[in-house]
């Protein structure tokens, strides 16, 4: 054994010096933890980014440095816009999170939320979503009485609304655009000028394209609940609706599946559909129940 200059040392020396070694020798870089990608959340009718602040911390907590951006826009009565009015305006703020992100974004969007997201997966060629969570969002439309719905039309039940929201007037709220009567399809598919066109139900010269568009998605998550409260049906979350009998109707069954119209059936088929149905929760507080949360949401933010 040689040591400095040459001399050879002592085998004691080699002994002593062996706890040493560690200190001696470079250390080993640390293993590279992929960066998890961006959340953007968007909330629903009358909210506002505060209502988040939940979920908030329990990305924080399971997700540490995730950028998360509750999108602070069409707050309290302003969500009360037309929808693609909204959609036009997270448009423009989700675009420069998405070109930051080269790995892609989670979209969370909770109940109206929900369908100016899916507008936006639609309308955008270049989205980069990898997870959709649509979380107790009307996919399929809303067909209810509601404390929201008494307080903005207080004269009309569910029966006749369809009398104001199917007429020009009516569709400036944006609660109209995803009003869905079963018992007037006709007059829905003739007048809504928002669900109609993203379920594909009524043609119109970009709907190719937004088929195209939402299947980049890489992933929806659809979640929801029979002890909602609001969303009616509430199966309308997983894509069921009335019939014209108010009869549920599961997805599979519906119309917009079978002809695939926007892309439902082939998300399916590649195994990029999670149904993730949870009783015992109210409209209000999927968003800050934090075993919904676990189960649900927090899986598929990688």
């Amino acid at each position: 054994m040689l040591g400095l200059g040459g001399q050879r040392l002592p085998c004691a020396w080699v002994l002593l010096l062996l706890p040493f070694l560690p200190l001696l020798l470079p250390a080993a870089p640390a293993p590279h933890r992929a960066a998890y990608k961006p959340v953007i959340v968007v909330h629903g009718l009358f909210d506002s980014s505060y209502s988040f602040r939940h979920l908030l911390e329990y990305i924080n907590e399971t997700h540490p440095g995730t950028v998360v951006t509750v999108l602070d826009l069409f707050d309290g009565r302003e969500s009360l816009r037309p929808l693609w009015e909204q959609v036009q305006g997270f448009r423009e703020a989700v675009v420069p999170i998405m070109a930051k992100a080269p790995e892609g974004v989670h979209l969370i969007c909770y109940s109206q939320g929900g369908l100016v997201c899916r507008a936006l997966l639609s309308v955008m060629d270049d989205h980069n979503v990898d997870s959709f969570i649509s979380l107790s969002s009307p996919q399929m439309g809303q067909y209810g009485d509601t404390d929201y719905l008494k307080w903005l039309f207080p004269t009309s039940m569910r029966s006749n609304l369809y009398r104001i929201c199917y007429s020009p007037w009516g569709q400036e709220f944006s609660i109209c655009n995803y009003w869905h009567d079963p018992h007037h399809d006709d007059l829905y598919l003739n007048a809504s000028s928002f669900l109609a066109l993203i379920n594909g139900e009524r043609d119109h010269p970009n709907a190719t394209a937004w088929r195209k568009n939402f299947l980049r998605v890489g992933r929806l998550v659809l979640i929801g609940g029979p002890d909602d409260g609001v969303i009616t049906p509430w199966q309308s979350s997983f894509f069921g609706f009335y019939d014209a009998n108010e009869t549920v109707l599961e997805m599979e069954e519906q119309l917009v599946y079978l002809r695939d119209s926007f892309g439902l059936k082939t998300l399916l088929a590649r195994g990029a559909i999670v149904r993730c149905p949870m009783a015992g929760i109210s409209h209000t507080t999927w968003h800050s129940n934090r075993t919904l949360y676990d189960t649900c949401i927090e899986p598929w933010l990688s």
